[in-house]
This record gives structure tokens, sequence and C-alpha cells, in this order.
């Protein structure tokens, strides 16, 4: 018996030091990154103190007895308690255990110091350095508490009282988040302002007018230090079919009011209203940063202060610069700080692509044309592992730079007919035929094969490659009608456009050129579809927009940073204001996101479950320290929410149970006390295991 329980115990000492040896191990070679971890773990573990901290004084000066009150899980690491020989420590007891020891002390146990009145409760500190506990006598976490005659036991104590005392987390929790934001505005903290970068096409910012640059100063009745935040929120968390209000500053200091109603769109779980984020003019830092400087020149850092000449004071103004210059490459003018604290101008060649539409493709006339001519499709890039070859003849993949000359049987396709082909193609083979130059510029003919796959993460089939419009070859895919545009100009499927107004033409980019030079001129379009067919056709010139939509696009991811604004009080008493109204503000949201997933307005993949929330902690310790004390006032705020709904084992379920003692003064049944709590339990045990899931799966996709 002794050398089984020796062996027990020296088995479990060598694991210790295995897995001590492990931590070690892994922190000295990744310093930072387990500093990060630390942080974000001793945060969130913070919060749920704070909770237990609330129990634990209103427990104590309501004279309940407390048996224990822990920093981190079981099993126990140290534990601390007075006794009349003076104070106890007992050291990892479960893993070092002894005969004949009723106090569970272990072999690791002493007392030091002098006498005196025992004290009831031990203090530890647990082996698993998450979260913590308090263990009030008579109280059990699941199931019915237990019933003793010792009138400081919590089950024995008023239902006032009780009361209080399962209040008191929540309140604590309250308390803190306004705490945090006091100490985040009195710091300050740079946040994405609530300004629309872009607008979605035919989303509702598009249809009601708003535009990049427009500043909402007003949502949903609210202005105080509106951020990026508050619109995403206003819209996730509007009824369906609800007009939210918004007051809007445009660029040139007017003032206007809208009332945008949110709609699902594709590939989003939640309702928007259809903005980009802003983002500003400095290069962000990437991974990628050689790769970054071979392709574009540009360094994180770097602002952007041109383009081709043009000087630029807003991300979006560059984007407008970029989007209706129609050259195969633009050039940036970016200032830089060199080591020496020095600024230098640096000149970066920028590849322009022409993109195919501006949104989702529901018809032909959501194509991007010139004057009606939609060009052909050019393949941009490839996913790594994306396609999947077939057995046919030819079974090389699709490359960069191929232009797509078939799609199955149809010849030229538009990208709405490329995507129907592809659909009725799913998990079977589909020949794609491309024009693509080899190694001596010469181009040829060829046809690869691939097999379509519908994809999990949006549902949608796809072959995995990315697209724009081929612009160095004038050839025409298709003419079409588009909504608010010239009617479709007579030029058949395949042919090149060899003339505009009489001059020739060698690319898309000359076409467009010699168009745009005539506004409100009569002139013609040559076109040659082979030797011996060929055409002219008249072109009325418009200004009106839509009459060309083909738009200009960075072809090499640029980097920018998101646009900021400091959000900073003027003084302790303004913090204390302005904290307060934020922490309502979290409170709000979260009482309205529960109660959109339970109108399903809301998805609950949308929501974070342990491991989501950990992962943003660790990004928010990454980003900045203020960064990370704003995330724990928002967790500290959701948790006291989500610990006082009325849902079994949580504290909200428990003063429900009490309000129902109260009104019909006794206790509920002990039977209908466990049945709830296991029924609450599984509840949660299941929407946890789910939640996990999904962090686990957006871990895994990279979302």
């Amino acid at each position: 018996m002794y050398k089984s329980k020796s062996y027990l115990i020296h088995s479990r000492l060598a694991l210790l030091v295995i897995i001590a040896a492990a931590i070690v191990y892994f922190v000295g070679g990744h310093i930072r990154m387990s500093w990060n971890i630390f942080l974000a773990v001793m945060g969130f573990s913070a919060v749920v103190f704070i909770h237990e901290c609330g129990h634990f004084f209103v427990a104590k000066v309501s004279k309940v007895k407390v048996q224990t009150f822990s920093v981190f899980l079981p099993p126990v690491l140290l534990g601390v308690r007075r006794t009349e020989n003076g104070f106890r420590f007992r050291i990892l007891p479960r893993f070092f255990p002894k005969e004949d020891d009723p106090e569970g002390d272990g072999l690791l146990s002493f007392t030091v110091g002098k006498g005196g009145p025992a004290g009831e409760t031990e203090y530890r500190i647990g082996l698993i350095p998450v979260a913590g506990y308090v263990k009030m006598l008579g109280q059990e976490d699941v199931g019915a508490d237990k019933q003793v005659t010792d009138p400081r036991s919590f089950g024995n104590k008023p239902t006032g009282i009780r009361m209080a005392v399962i209040a008191a987390g929540v309140t604590f929790n309250v308390i803190a988040a306004v705490v945090l934001m006091m100490a985040v505005y009195l710091i300050g903290i740079n946040r994405l302002p609530a300004v629309v970068g872009g607008v979605v096409r035919n989303s509702p910012a598009a249809r009601a007018g708003l535009k990049a640059g427009d500043e909402i100063i007003e949502i949903a009745g609210k202005s105080d230090d509106l951020d990026y935040g508050n619109i995403l929120m206003a819209a996730a968390l509007s009824d369906k079919g609800e007009p939210v209000p918004l007051r809007v500053r445009r660029e040139d200091g007017s003032e206007q009011e809208y009332a945008l109603v949110a709609e699902q769109m594709a590939g989003m779980p939640v309702r928007v209203f259809g903005f980009y984020r802003p983002f500003g003019l400095t290069i962000a830092a990437v991974e990628e940063a050689d790769a970054l400087r071979e392709k574009t020149g540009l360094i994180a850092g770097d602002r952007v202060t041109a383009v081709d000449g043009q000087a630029v004071q807003t991300h979006w103004e560059l984007e407008d610069k970029i989007r209706n210059s129609f050259v195969p490459a633009a050039t940036l003018v970016a200032e830089r700080t060199t080591e020496a604290g020095d600024t230098e101008l640096v000149e970066a060649r920028v590849p322009l692509d022409l993109v195919h539409a501006d949104g989702g493709i529901e018809s032909e006339s959501d194509l991007n044309h010139i004057c009606s001519i939609v060009p052909r499709l050019r393949i941009t890039a490839v996913a790594t592992g994306g396609i999947s070859g077939g057995t046919g003849p030819d079974t090389s993949e699709p490359r960069k730079d191929d232009v797509i000359l078939a799609v199955g049987d149809v010849q030229n396709p538009t990208y709405k007919e490329m995507r129907e082909v592809t659909e009725a193609h799913e998990g079977k083979e589909l020949a794609l035929t491309v024009l693509r130059k080899d190694d001596a510029g010469i181009e040829e003919a060829l046809t690869v094969t691939v097999v379509p796959k519908r994809m999990a993460s949006d549902d949608r089939v796809l072959i995995g490659i990315g697209i724009a419009l081929d612009a160095k070859h004038p050839v025409v895919a298709k003419t079409i009608a588009a909504e608010g545009g010239p009617e479709p100009l007579a030029i058949p499927r395949g042919a090149t456009i060899t003339a505009v107004a009489g001059v020739e033409v060698s690319d898309f980019y000359d076409c467009i050129r010699e168009i745009r030079r005539h506004p409100g001129e009569s002139i013609t379009i040559d076109w040659r579809l082979d030797k011996d067919i060929s055409g002219e056709v008249s072109l009325d010139v418009r200004e009106e927009e839509g009459f060309i939509t083909a738009r200009s696009a960075v072809a090499e991811f640029v980097p920018f940073e998101f646009m900021q604004k400091l959000y900073k009080a003027d003084g302790p008493l303004d913090a204390l204001v302005m904290g307060s109204k934020k922490s309502v503000w979290f409170i709000v949201q979260t009482y309205a996101t529960l109660k959109q997933l339970f109108a399903r307005s809301v998805s609950l993949d949308a929501m974070s479950g342990p491991v989501g929330i950990a992962t943003m902690t660790y990004k928010a310790v990454e980003h900045s320290f203020v960064s990370f004390l704003y995330l724990l006032a928002f967790i500290s705020a959701n948790l006291a929410v989500i610990n006082f709904l009325p849902i079994p084992v949580v504290d909200g379920g428990v003063f429900v149970l009490l309000i129902v003692e109260k009104i019909k003064r006794g206790p509920v049944s002990i039977r209908v006390q466990e049945a709830i709590s296991y029924a609450g339990l599984a509840l949660i045990g299941a929407v946890f295991l789910y939640l996990t899931y999904n962090d686990i799966l957006r871990l895994i996709l990279g979302s």
C-alpha cells in the first residue's frame, strides 16, 4: 500500500516537472508571445475575479460563512487559512496526499506565525490559471443548496440578503467596466471613427445616397463619442424592416438626415447598412514586408500624398483618382521618415486592373462595361490548393494573366456567364480555354481542366481563381443593356475593336481615353471579327454616370492602416461621464444582441465563445495596453449581462428562484431545483460547445 502511494506521488511529481520544463522551454523560445498570453489570461481572470469579489464582499458584510475564496480554478496550487496555531499553508494537496488526513492538507503542508482566532475562509490559488470562485457554506453550484443548521449558511439567510449576495457579482462587473473605461478615456484610445469609407453597390447606404467621407454624427438618437462600432451595432441590432435615423455631416460641412433599413447581405452573419470601414493614407505593417517593397516600392509607415501627380488628402480621394485613371499602372508619391528622422519623398509604381463588377451580380446590368462593351476576363490570381485538376488531355492548371477564351461551351464569357457555368459543373470536370503567353512572349490558346467545388465557408461554388477584365486586348466579350447606360452596341462577341473616333487603338485603355475625349459628340467605333468580317458602329458619347461603369483598382495588395480618431477625456470627471455612458452602451448592446438572437435576426454564428474571447484578448494585448483595457471593460459589462440572465446555474437563474421563494414564502422543492439546475447546465454546455466549435472553425479558416 505504501509502495503504491509512494509510486503515485513520484509519478505526479515527475509529471509536474515535465509540465514545468515544457512551459519554461516554450517561454524561453517565445518570450513576447508568452508575455502577451500571460497578460490576456490575467486580464480575463481579473474580470471574473472582480465578479467573485462582489459575492465575497457582500457575503462577508452579511455575515454569510465563506469557506473558500479562490483565484484561478482547482486543483489547489496553494491554500492559506488562519488556524488557532497560525497560518496553515498547503501546497498541491491533490497531487501529494497523505494517509489519515481528514482536512486534506496533503504532504506539503505547514503552519507558520502566531496563533489566534481561527479564520473561516481558505484563500486559494488554483493550478488552472483562469477565472476563480467563491464557495459559501451550504451553497452548491449545481443542484439544490445543502440544508445545514448553521445560521451563517447561505441558505439560512433571509431572502433579501441572499439576493444582495447574488446581485453583487454583476454589480461589481458593471463598476469595473466603468472604472476600466475611465482609465481608457484618461489615457486616450484611437478608434475607428464613425466615417463612411465607401458604400457597397445596391446597399441601403448606396440607395440613400451616402458616400465616402460622410461622417455619422448621430445615429438612433446617440451622438456622444460615436465610433464605427456604433454604426455596425445600430444596423445589426435594429428590428427587421426598422428604419434607423442617422444625421450625416458631409465633407463640405453641410448636414443631412437619413433613415436606413439594414439588410442581410451575402457572407454577413448580421444585417448591415452597406458601409466600408474608412482607411487612412499610411501604409500598414504586414508580415510580407519584403514582398510588398519588391512589388510596390512601399514600406510600412509611408504616407501617400499624391497619385499620378495629383495631391490626395484622404483615402477615398486616392481611390477615386485610381478608379477613374484607366491606365495600366499608377504612380504613387509617399512621404517616408528616414532612420535619421528626416522626411523624404519616394515614388511607387503600382499596377492596376479593370474590375469586373462593383458588388453582387444579379443580372447582366450589374457588370462593369465601357459604353455597353464588356471586355473578356483575365485571371489575376490562383489560390494555392484551391483548384482541382481534371483528367482530360491537358490537366495543367490556370495561371495568372491567362485570358479566358471559353468556359465549357460558352465562348468569351462574361463574369455572370462564367459563374453560371461554374455552378452547373459543381463536382464535375470543366474545361477552360485560355490564352497564355509562353516564355518567348508568344500567345497561344490551350485548354485546362478544373473541378469546381462548393466552399463550406460561404456556400459558393468556386474554382479558386481571381478575375478582372482583360484590358490589354480590345476584344469584346459581349455588349449589354445596363441600367442607366447606352443601348447595346451592335458589335459581335469576340470582335476586336480597331479604332475609336478614327484613332487606332491597341487596348481598352486607348478605347476609354478616346471615348472620353469626345463628350457630347457622336463618334464611330471600328471592329473586326476576322479577316473577312468587320464593321463600324456609331456612339453618342454622354457624360452621365453609368455610361462607363468600368473602373480601375490596384492589382497588387497595398495595405493601408485604418483611419484613427483619438477619444480622450478632458479630465477625471469627464472620463467618469464618458466611461459610464460607454459601459451603459455595452450593456444595452448586449441585451439588444440577445433579443435579436431570439428573434433570429442575428445568427449564433456571429457570436464568440471562450476560444474567440481568448483570441480577441490576445490580439488586444498585442495591439496596445489601452485596447486591452477597452476589451476587458467590454467583457466585464457583457459578463454582468450574461451572468444575470434568468438561466439556471448562473446568478440570474438563482435570483429568479429567490424571487419565487419570496413570493410563495418558501423555497422551491429540492427536486425542482435540481431539475432546473441540470437543464440549465445542459443548455449552457451545448451553447459552449457550439460557440467553441465556431471559434475553432474561424481560426482554421482565418476569418
